[in-house]
């Protein structure tokens, strides 16, 4: 059975940093490329990061970029996002998702969420002002 899992997330003040992790079981974390999804109350579920598998690709939303940074280990089975200077509209549940399918996108855009089939139950991160 495969699962994916988030863990890391928790309470900070604005300005503070987490680091989220994501692994899975019953499949290779390193042969997946990986997205990083974000849903505040009340909106809809957004794109944040997405590494491809080997990690030498990266994308980033508009909002999170220079503040967040995703990569992986793929020895550990393991991608990251490591958010900083967290403002309190980066609340949110967040969630990892792993999939096969990896496309070139314009600046400013990230992975597409239908790219992914393989999703964990999400972590909440709250930025306190």
């Amino acid at each position: 059975q495969v699962q994916v899992m988030e863990s890391g997330g928790g309470l900070v003040q604005a300005g503070g940093s987490l680091r989220l992790s994501c692994t899975a079981s019953g499949l290779y974390l390193s042969h997946y490329a990986v997205g990083w999804f974000r849903q505040a109350p009340g909106k809809e579920r957004e794109g944040v990061s997405c590494i491809h598998w080997s990690g030498a690709f990266t994308y980033y939303a508009p909002s999170v970029k220079d503040r967040f940074t995703i990569s992986r280990d793929n020895a550990q089975n393991t991608v990251y996002l490591v958010m900083d200077s967290l403002k309190p509209e980066d609340t949110a549940v967040y969630y990892c998702a792993a999939g096969l399918v990896w496309k070139s996108l314009p600046m400013g855009r990230t992975c597409p969420q239908i790219d992914f089939g393989s999703w964990g139950q999400g972590t909440q991160v709250t930025v306190s002002s």
